[in-house]
C-alpha cells in the first residue's frame, strides 16, 4: 500500500487509543505504560490530528484524487499553449486538487492522468512537449480543433500510450520517429493535417499497432519496408499525399489487414503479386497514382474483397478472366488506365457487384452478354474503348447512352446509334455467276388453301385491332373523367398521349406527352404511366408524391411537379439531364420523366416499400422495436448519399428530413428529393429555400440565404440522427425547446441517459453504450447555431465508421489494461 495512504489510516487509529487511554487511565495500554512520555505523545497526536484536518479542508487529499506534482504542472503547461477560443478549459483552476475529478477532458487513476480527451472544443495553440511528462498518459484525443505547430517529440517518452487521435487539425512539421518507442501504442491518426516529411520507419516498433491513417497530408518518401513488421495492422490509410517509390511487396507480411488505401500519391512500379496472400482484405484503393505492368491474377484469390479502385493508373496487358472468382465484389473500378483484350465473360459470375467502370481503356471485342445476369448493377461504364457489336438490350435499356459513347463500332444503345440490317443473301450461278431464274410453277390446290388461310388470318388480325383501338379509346375516355375528378397523375387538361411515345407528325411537332427513360427495373410507355392506379403519398414544397401501380403490378413512385413555379421546357430537360447522372446507394435514383402537352411534369423514381424513415420510427406499433445496429446503419447510409452530394455532385441538398429519407425492402436509405430545386424558378426557388425543411430540421441560418448550403444540410443530418437516438420526432414538443435544444439542456444537467430512446436503453448497455454517447456528442457537434463550427459531412462520415467499427473495451485499471487496446475514438 502507497505510504501515503497508510499514514492516513494509522492518524486516527493512534490517536483514537491514545486518547481513550488518557481519559479513562487504562494501564494496561501502550500508552499508558510510558507516563512520562504522555505529554509528548498528546501534542504529537494533536499535530496530526490537526494536519489531517486541514488536509480535509484544504481539499489536498492522498487517496488518488488529487493529481501527483508532475502531472499537474504538464497540465498548466499545455493549458498555457493551448488557446481555448469558446474557454472550455475554465475548469482547469490554479489548484490541482480538481484535475482528476472536475477537470474537462481529464481522466485519472491514482493521481496520475491517463486520457485527455477534448476533441471538438474550438482549441487553438500549439501542443506542449510537457506532455511527455504524463507518464501514465494512454489517450490522446484532440482531433477536430484548430491546433498549430509539430506533434510533440515527446509523445515518444509515453510507454503506455495507446491511441493518439489528431486527425483534422493543422498540425505541421514531420512526424517524430520518437512515437515508435511506444510500444503499446494501437491507434495512430493524424489525418487530414498538413504534416509533410517521410514516414519514420520506426512505427513498426509498435508491433500492437492496428490503425494507421495518415491520409491527407503532404507526406512524402516512399513507404517504409519496416511496416511490414507491424503483425496487427488491419487499416493502413495513407491516400492523398506525395508519397512515391513502389509498393512493397513486403506488406504481404501483413496477414491482419483488411483496408489499404494508397491513393492519390504518385507511387509507381507494378502491383505486387505477393498482395495476394491478405486473405483478409476487403477494401484495396490504389487510384489515382503511377502504377503500371498488369492486374495480377493473384488478386483474384482474394475472396474476401468487397472494393478495388485502380482507377486512374497505367495498368496495361489484358484483364484476366479469373477476376469473376471475386464472388464478394461490390465495386470494381479499372477507368482510366491501358488495358487491352476483351472484357472477361466471368465478370457476369459476381453477382453481388453493384458498380463496375471499365471505362478510358483499349478494351476491344463485345460486351458480354453474361452482364446482363448481374441484377444489382446500379453503375456502369465501358465508355471510351474499341469495343464492337451490338449492346445487349437489358443493358441499353437500364443505362443511358454515356456508359458506352466512344466506342465507334459499338451499336444500339441509343436512337442515334441503331444497328445496321443484314445484307440480303445472294446466290450467284455456278457457272455464270448471275443470279439463277426461278421456274414459275401452277399454284396447286394445297398453295390455294394457304393462300385463303392467310387472308382470312389478316382479316381477323385487323378485326382484332379495331377492337383493340375502341378499347384504348373507351379507356383514354375513363382516365379523362377520373382525370377530372381529381384522381389522375395528370389533370383533365392534358390531351392523352399517344402510344408511341414522342412520336411526331408531319409537320414535326410532337403529338401528346413526352417520356424519357433513364434507366431502372422497369420499362413502361406513358400510357402506362398514366392510366395506373395513383395513392398520394405526400406533399411538399415541389408538388405532390404518388404510389403508382402499372397495369402489370410493377409499382414506381412519381412525383408531379407544381407546374407553375418549375423551369420552362428546355431548362428543364438540361436540368433533369444532370440530375439523371447521380448514383449512389443511398440516393433515390431518378428512373424518367414524363412532359405533359399542357406542361405536366413527372418525375419516375423506384418506389419504395418500407416508406419514409419519419413513418419507420414514429408510426410503429409497440410491439416492433428498432435495435441500434440498425439505427447506426440508417445513420450511415444517409450521411455516405449526403457526403456523395457534397464532394462529387457539388450539390446542397436544402430540405433533408427523416420525412424524405426512405428504406428498402432491407432497410437501406435513401435519400428523396434530391436536386429538385435546380428545376424551379429562380425566384420561386430563394423562397422555397428560404422556407425548407419541416419544422425543427431546418439550420438557424436558412432563412437569410439565397441558396442553400452544405453546412445548413450539416445541421439537418445532425436532427436526423438526434432522431434516431431519441426515438422524437423534431416536431413534438420537448418543453417548449425544439430537438437540439431539448437534447442540450439534458446533456447539461447531466441527465444523458434520459436523452435516449427507452427502447436503447433496454439493451446491454455496456456493449453500446459508448456508441451511443459518441454518437451524441457528434450530433450535437452537427447542429451547432454557428455554421462555421459544424463539421463537414466527410467528417461527419469519418467519425461515425469509427464509432461503429472500433468496438474495444477500454480497460479499467491496472496491470491487466497494459495489454488490452482501448476503445478507438
Amino acid at each position: 500500500m502507497d505510504g501515503r495512504i497508510q499514514l492516513r489510516i494509522l492518524v486516527p487509529n493512534c490517536c483514537t487509543e491514545f486518547l481513550h487511554c488518557h481519559v479513562t487511565g487504562n494501564a494496561n495500554s501502550s500508552w499508558g505504560r510510558k507516563e512520562k512520555w504522555k505529554q509528548a505523545h498528546l501534542q504529537f497526536c494533536v499535530f496530526l490530528l490537526l494536519f489531517f484536518s486541514f488536509e480535509l479542508v484544504s481539499g489536498k487529499k492522498w487517496d488518488g484524487v488529487i493529481v501527483t506534482q508532475a502531472d499537474y504542472q504538464a497540465l498548466k503547461a499545455l493549458k498555457r499553449e493551448f488557446v481555448d477560443f469558446r474557454g472550455v478549459l475554465n475548469s482547469w483552476n490554479d489548484s490541482g486538487a480538481g484535475a482528476c475529478s472536475g477537470w474537462t477532458g481529464i481522466k485519472c487513476v491514482n493521481g496520475q492522468v491517463i486520457a485527455i480527451q477534448l476533441p471538438w472544443k474550438g482549441l487553438g495553440g500549439r501542443i506542449s512537449e510537457k506532455i511527455g511528462q504524463l507518464q501514465a498518459l494512454r489517450r490522446l484525443s484532440l482531433h477536430d480543433n484548430v491546433l498549430v505547430g509539430p506533434v510533440p517529440t515527446s509523445l515518444g517518452f509515453l510507454p503506455h500510450l495507446r491511441g493518439v487521435y489528431l486527425f483534422n487539425n493543422r498540425l505541421a512539421g514531420s512526424i517524430p520517429p520518437s512515437i515508435g518507442s511506444c510500444l503499446l501504442l494501437h491507434t495512430l491518426d493524424l489525418s487530414n493535417n498538413q504534416l509533410t516529411g517521410i514516414i519514420p520507419p520506426s512505427l513498426a516498433n509498435s508491433t500492437r499497432l492496428y490503425r494507421l491513417n495518415l491520409s491527407f497530408n503532404g507526406i512524402s518518401g516512399s513507404i517504409p519496408i519496416t511496416l511490414s513488421q507491424a503483425p496487427s495492422l488491419t487499416f493502413l490509410a495513407l491516400q492523398h499525399n506525395n508519397i512515391s517509390g513502389s509498393i512493397p511487396a513486403s506488406l504481404s507480411n501483413l496477414t491482419m489487414l483488411e483496408v489499404l488505401n494508397l491513393s492519390h500519391n504518385q507511387i509507381a512500379g507494378s502491383i505486387p503479386d505477393e498482395l495476394g496472400s491478405l486473405s483478409r482484405l476487403n477494401s484495396l484503393d490504389l487510384s489515382n497514382n503511377a502504377i503500371s505492368s498488369s492486374f495480377p491474377e493473384s488478386l483474384s484469390k482474394l475472396s474476401s474483397l468487397v472494393t478495388v479502385n485502380l482507377k486512374n493508373n497505367n495498368l496495361e496487358s489484358q484483364i484476366p478472366e479469373s477476376i469473376g472468382k471475386l464472388s464478394n465484389l461490390s465495386v470494381l473500378d479499372l477507368s482510366n488506365n491501358k488495358f487491352k483484350g476483351q472484357i472477361p465473360d466471368s465478370i457476369g459470375n459476381i453477382t453481388g457487384i453493384t458498380s463496375l467502370d471499365l471505362s478510358e481503356n483499349n478494351l476491344t471485342g463485345e460486351i458480354p452478354i453474361s452482364l446482363v445476369n448481374i441484377q444489382n448493377l446500379s453503375s456502369f461504364d465501358v465508355s471510351y474503348n474499341n469495343l464492337s457489336g451490338i449492346v445487349p438490350s437489358v443493358l441499353a435499356r437500364k443505362f443511358n447512352s454515356s456508359s458506352f459513347v466512344g466506342n465507334i463500332q459499338l451499336c444500339g444503345y441509343s436512337s442515334s446509334t441503331p444497328c445496321p440490317s443484314p445484307a440480303p443473301e445472294t446466290r450467284p450461278s455456278p457457272s455464270q455467276g448471275a443470279p439463277k431464274r426461278r421456274r414459275r410453277r401452277e399454284l396447286s390446290t394445297k398453295d390455294i388453301i394457304l393462300i385463303a388461310a392467310g387472308a382470312l388470318l389478316v382479316v381477323l388480325l385487323i378485326l382484332c385491332c379495331v377492337l383493340i383501338c375502341c378499347l384504348i379509346r373507351k379507356k383514354a375516355a375513363s382516365r379523362a373523367k377520373n382525370s377530372k375528378n381529381g384522381g389522375g397523375l395528370v389533370s383533365n387538361r392534358s390531351a392523352k398521349p399517344t402510344a408511341a411515345v414522342g412520336r411526331e407528325d408531319e409537320s414535326g411537332a410532337e403529338i401528346g406527352g413526352k417520356l424519357v427513360h433513364f434507366d431502372g427495373p422497369f420499362v413502361f410507355t406513358a400510357d402506362d404511366l398514366l392510366s395506373a392506379t395513383a395513392e398520394i403519398m405526400g406533399k411538399s414544397t415541389y408538388g405532390t408524391a404518388y404510389k403508382a401501380t402499372l397495369e402489370d403490378n410493377n409499382q414506381v413512385a412519381v412525383k408531379r411537379l407544381r407546374e407553375k413555379i418549375t423551369k420552362a421546357q428546355k431548362e428543364f430537360e438540361i436540368e433533369v439531364a444532370q440530375l439523371r447522372k447521380i448514383r449512389h446507394p443511398n440516393i433515390l435514383a431518378l428512373r424518367a420523366y414524363y412532359l405533359g402537352p399542357k406542361g405536366e411534369k413527372l418525375l419516375v423514381y423506384d418506389f419504395m416499400p418500407n416508406g419514409s424513415l419519419a413513418s419507420f420510427l414514429h408510426a410503429r406499433g409497440p410491439e416492433t422495436s428498432i435495435p441500434w445496429p440498425t439505427r447506426m446503419s440508417i445513420a450511415i447510409g444517409v450521411t455516405q448519399g449526403l457526403c456523395y452530394l457534397h464532394t462529387e455532385e457539388n450539390i446542397a441538398h436544402g430540405n433533408l428530413a427523416s420525412s424524405n429519407i426512405l428504406l428498402d425492402e432491407q432497410k437501406n436509405p435513401k435519400v428523396a428529393d434530391v436536386g429538385l430545386s435546380r428545376l424551379m424558378t429562380s425566384a420561386i426557388n430563394t423562397d422555397a429555400i428560404a422556407t425548407a425543411g419541416t419544422i425543427g430540421y431546418r439550420a438557424p441560418e436558412v432563412s437569410k440565404l439565397k441558396n442553400a448550403s452544405t453546412k445548413a444540410d450539416v445541421f439537418s443530418l445532425g436532427v436526423i440522427i438526434l432522431e434516431l437516438l431519441t426515438g422524437k420526432s423534431p416536431s413534438e414538443a420537448t418543453d417548449g425547446l425544439d430537438l437540439p435544444q431539448w437534447v442540450a439542456s439534458i446533456v447539461k444537467e447531466e441527465w444523458t441517459n434520459e436523452v435516449f430512446d427507452v427502447e436503447l436503453m433496454r439493451d446491454d448497455a455496456s456493449n453500446i453504450g459508448d456508441e451511443l454517447l459518441n454518437t451524441l456528442k457528434l450530433a450535437l457537434h452537427c447542429v451547432d447555431p454557428s455554421p462555421g463550427a459544424r463539421p463537414e459531412s466527410s467528417q461527419v462520415l469519418q467519425k461515425l465508421l469509427e464509432i461503429k467499427t472500433d468496438l474495444i473495451n477500454e480497460p479499467a485499471s491496472g496491470d491487466d489494461a497494459a495489454v488490452v487496446p482501448e476503445k478507438s475514438e
